[in-house]
């Protein structure tokens, strides 16, 4: 998914998580290749390195994250629970990520914010993301 079009369509939805007040920053990334594909610009998920999400989304291994963390645009990361690849799951705490097929999700919580309820809203992002997707696939 390549093009003005979808760019829009991750820029949507990092304006509309951000507008919850649920958040400070947000991105989207894809694995394939590491790439970031939307971000909110004055924060500092911008900086997220192809290294950093190489990391990320790694399939092998992943243990050493929770012993090693997870640096995201140079800011060292705990990792607190991992079910990325746990089917009908895909998520991940280090504050939250909710993978979309190969369409990655990047937030980072407000101080004091719990993290039911930011779950809760990335899955409802999520749903919308998915659903911008099927719109954009049936057009094409």
């Amino acid at each position: 998914l390549a093009g003005d079009t979808t760019t829009e369509i991750w820029q949507d939805c990092i304006t509309l998580f951000l507008q919850t007040g649920m958040c400070c920053d947000a991105a989207i990334i894809t694995n394939s290749p590491p790439w970031l594909l939307a971000s909110y610009p004055e924060g500092n998920l911008f900086q997220l390195t192809q290294e950093e999400i190489q990391i990320l989304l790694v399939r092998e291994e992943r243990e050493k994250l929770f012993l090693q963390g997870i640096t995201l645009a140079g800011t060292k990361c705990l990792l607190i629970r991992d079910n990325l690849y746990t089917e009908g799951n895909n998520t991940m705490d280090l504050r939250t990520k909710v993978q979309i097929e190969s369409v990655y999700l990047v937030l980072m919580g407000q101080k004091g914010t719990e993290g039911g309820p930011l779950n809760l809203k990335a899955f409802e992002i999520a749903g919308y993301i998915k659903e911008a997707i099927h719109q954009h696939m049936v057009h094409f």
